[in-house]
């Protein structure tokens, strides 16, 4: 499998010391406003990157190291099979299929090979990796050739699927970003974007893009892209939620459009004081029993990122989803985008 469409090898971050904490990102979280900002917008001239993200250092979270599973057995009576999710992949599709294959979600031609399995990916499929469109070609065909098998492989809304959304549709239109002039191309530029991805961008991709659900339960697990509680924004039921935002992609109102993505981009809500209690909420709106959630990076959640005296031996590894808020939030942000790990984990962990 290629890197990318005439692209060579991808230069990963060597190292997390260029991950810097700006002085807007670093004001104190106060209850769980599910932003790193307690009060209002960011300020003027910020667009949400996750170069930008506070580091917090945690003693009562766990990284769970997930064995790899072997290839799922179908259920008795065409019911149901096993429940996986897929982290933030970014355009790692070689990575993304790596990962695949280790959990026998499909074989060595990168075919649906766990019959009646069912797979969730929780988002941001493109930007910052090199084959973006790719991810996408391969979810979508994986989609197909798993309903012929009797399982499913869906996908929900992530952040960057509405930047990506917003630079097609909108581009330099300027849009009410309450901190100033602001337009999704820009944004999507100062967060990854690929012109390989815009270039190859068709109108399969994005209907299929504006028809992804934001929230979804499976299993008594809360599915979502983002951790922040701004979902009990656009609704009171998950029905509700989903309905909403497409309705919102369907209007094709630009400042609609950028306001959800402002705040479907917030994060952090279940972290540090007040972070279970967010969790509690969401899921007492939505139903489940813990929050799945990608869009933090792990790395940022296990230690120190941006120290001048960072080395090697002291940087975050990730080897497994992360458990937090008192054991209800799991984080799937594997930090492929920096080295880190681009994970597939079948639900419920083994904790």
């Amino acid at each position: 499998m290629t890197q990318g469409a005439g692209q060579g090898p991808v230069v990963r971050t060597a190292t997390l010391r260029d991950f810097r904490v700006p002085p807007y990102a670093q004001v104190p979280v106060q209850a769980h406003p599910g932003n790193a900002f307690p009060e209002g917008d960011a300020p003027d001239g910020y667009t949400p990157t996750e170069r930008d993200l506070p580091v917090i250092n945690r003693g009562d979270t766990v990284q769970v190291a997930v064995e790899p599973e072997p290839t799922p057995e179908p259920s008795p009576q065409g019911g149901l099979g096993p429940l996986y999710v897929v982290g933030d992949v970014h355009g790692y599709l070689d990575e993304l299929l790596a990962a695949l294959r280790e959990q026998g979600l499909v074989d060595a031609d990168g075919n649906w090979s766990a019959g009646n399995a069912r797979l969730w990916f929780l988002g941001d499929f493109t930007d910052r990796g090199p084959d973006g469109i790719g991810v996408i070609d391969l979810v979508m065909r994986l989609s197909a050739e798993a309903a012929a098998a009797g399982g499913y492989c869906k996908a929900l809304m992530g952040n960057h699927e509405l930047l990506l959304l917003g630079a097609k549709r909108f581009g330099d239109t300027p849009v009410n970003s309450g901190a100033g002039t602001a337009t999704f191309q820009a944004a999507w530029l100062l967060n990854g974007g690929q012109k390989s991805d815009m270039d190859r961008l068709q109108d399969v991709h994005v209907q299929w893009m504006s028809r992804l659900d934001a929230v979804v339960e499976e299993d008594d697990h809360l599915l979502v892209h983002s951790d922040t509680t701004a979902y009990l924004d656009y609704g009171d039921t998950i029905e509700d939620v989903n309905d909403t935002v497409h309705s919102i992609l369907t209007r094709n109102d630009a400042d609609e459009c950028w306001e959800l993505f402002r705040k479907l981009t917030k994060r952090f809500a279940f972290r540090d004081q007040g972070g279970s209690t967010a969790a509690q909420d969401l899921m007492a709106a939505y139903g489940g029993h813990r929050v799945v959630h990608g869009h933090s990076p792990i790395p940022y959640l296990l230690g120190e990122v941006g120290s001048e005296d960072d080395d090697e031996a002291s940087r975050p590894v990730v080897e497994g989803p992360h458990v937090y808020a008192d054991g209800l939030a799991i984080a799937m942000d594997g930090g492929v985008t920096m080295a880190g790990k681009l994970l597939v984990v079948r639900l419920p962990l083994r904790d």
